[in-house]
């Protein structure tokens, strides 16, 4: 790979007090301090993302790469740093918060002019890792490798995962917050994406009243990563907020469109960008459950629960308003801008609704058939994925029962049956207002509903045998996720096996890592 074109642009635009000091501590008018990677003596490359090292312009691996998938005995011009920001937590504000477990390399230029952050995740403990060790275990670096790449190929905005290593140490987790600590294997990825930004990272500045910063921050954000706008003053500082709006609309939308319940919400887990970020307790839905939350910690509130996503990224946004006040200082506008969010996202929501329901618009009287439907889904305990795979068999001869009694969780007795043929017969009604062919109507379900989801318990059974020294699970998964519109491996389409119902890290997950 070619690491010498890492350069360090955040650095300097942002010269100031920093340290090499790792200890945890408040960094008060920073937002980064320089920090030496732990380095490993004993690593081991599990996978390398060539495909995406050659489409950033870090070019083909080598063995002497392993020392910078490792953050192990880096070249002089590599500057490594870590970032600090705020957050709200679980609805309560946590002040100073940072990259606790993720040390920052640089940033790499394509030849198409692309730029893209690297970053390590499990190579030491920074400023930020609030007495922690800033390593992580090989459970979470797997998840967060394939499942970041999944989304990628989904098409959903996403970082993305380069590499996946094991450090050749044991790192020490209560994976349940059960008061049992057990050893389990270290690893640690490298991660990029063209920012990590965060609404945090507006926060921390606006709340130490750090203006002057919380400008350049803005300047540096829209310059680089919001080219469109042009404009001066506060009207670029308006447009910029309009604009992360709705791209957090749009990805909670595609979070909606395939199933993908985060679980960890905080203020400090959402880009500026509109990426899907931090990888944690997330979950895609198996029988679909609008209160259905994959992290233990956020029970009984169930705060991050799928339905409740659009909700909450709004709620988000008022916080990332309050912070933009001081350089915006219109109140109207911000809510204003607010107010017609939910707007926006219910518009997009319902119109990505028809495609995966192969209609092609929306109808003054969907709203009705989509609230319907929620409910026959719930009560029928449906799989959500699997649910619109059989949609799309559907057709004059089908016994709906037989079609779809293999996606459901529950048992179909004959109440239940009833209920959904009139559903059924309400959608083959629906469709024949479509001003589109049915072949036209298939393909627009199966461009929108992906025939793969890495389901928790596929990644659960990866994890255990790349524990086991084995690898060609994670081969076969990554093909499949490389591929989520077709049927790769008709094993991977089906429900989650009974056997997994109550199996930590197959239905639910703490924030451990």
């Amino acid at each position: 790979m070619n690491i010498d074109k890492i350069t360090q642009p955040f650095i300097d635009v942002f010269p100031g007090d920093f340290s090499e000091n790792p200890m945890q501590r408040n960094t008060p008018k920073v937002l980064f301090s320089t920090v030496n990677p732990v380095g490993f003596n004993n690593p081991e490359l599990i996978v390398f993302n060539e495909k995406l090292s050659e489409e950033i312009g870090l070019g083909k691996f080598n063995e002497v790469d392993i020392n910078f998938l490792t953050a192990t005995n880096l070249p002089e011009n590599i500057k490594t740093y870590a970032t600090a920001y705020a957050g709200h937590q679980f609805g309560n504000w946590a002040g100073q918060l940072g990259d606790g477990r993720a040390i920052l390399a640089g940033e790499i230029t394509n030849e198409t002019g692309e730029k893209n952050e690297i970053q390590w995740k499990g190579a030491g403990a920074t400023p930020y890792s609030r007495h922690a060790d800033g390593r992580a275990v090989l459970r979470s670096s797997v998840r967060e490798y394939l499942m970041s790449e999944a989304m990628h190929h989904l098409g959903i905005p996403t970082t993305r995962a380069l590499s996946l290593s094991f450090t050749g140490e044991n790192v020490v987790r209560d994976i349940m917050y059960s008061g049992n600590p057990q050893e389990e294997k270290g690893a640690v990825i490298i991660r990029t994406a063209e920012s990590f930004l965060r609404f945090g990272h507006f926060e921390l500045m606006s709340a130490q009243k750090e203006i002057n910063t919380l400008i350049d921050l803005a300047d540096f954000t829209i310059e680089n990563y919001f080219k469109d706008i042009k404009s001066e003053g506060e009207q670029k500082y308006k447009e910029f907020f309009t604009e992360v709006c709705k791209r957090t609309a749009d990805l909670m939308v595609e979070w909606f469109r395939v199933g993908f319940v985060h679980g960890v919400m905080n203020t400090d887990n959402m880009s500026i960008l509109g990426l899907t970020i931090d990888y944690g307790p997330y979950s895609m839905l198996d029988e679909y459950d609008l209160n259905f939350t994959p992290n233990t910690t956020d029970l009984p509130g169930r705060r991050y629960a799928f339905g409740k996503q659009g909700q909450i990224s709004q709620w988000n946004l008022w916080q990332l308003a309050n912070a933009l006040f001081p350089i915006i200082k219109d109140e109207k506008f911000l809510e204003d801008t607010l107010n017609n969010y939910g707007n926006y996202f219910w518009e997009t929501h319902d119109q990505m609704l028809c495609r995966k329901f192969g209609f092609d618009d929306l109808k003054k009287d969907d709203d009705e058939f989509f609230t319907n439907w929620q409910a026959l889904m719930q009560e029928l305990q449906f799989d959500y994925t699997l649910f619109f795979n059989q949609l799309e068999k559907l057709d004059e001869n089908s016994d709906f029962k037989t079609l779809f009694s293999t996606v459901s969780y529950g048992f179909l007795e004959d109440s239940k049956v009833k209920k959904l043929e009139h559903f059924l017969l309400s959608y083959q009604l629906r469709l024949k207002e479509n001003t589109v062919s049915k072949e036209e109507s298939l393909n627009l379900m199966r461009e929108t509903n992906p025939k793969f989801i890495l389901r928790n318990y596929l990644l659960y059974e990866c994890i255990e045998e790349i524990n086991n020294g084995k690898t060609e699970m994670l081969e076969k998964l990554t093909q499949a996720l490389e591929n989520p519109y077709k049927e790769v491996f008709p094993e991977f389409s089906v429900k989650r096996p009974s056997d997994y119902d109550d199996v930590s890290g197959c239905s639910m997950l703490s924030c451990s890592s």
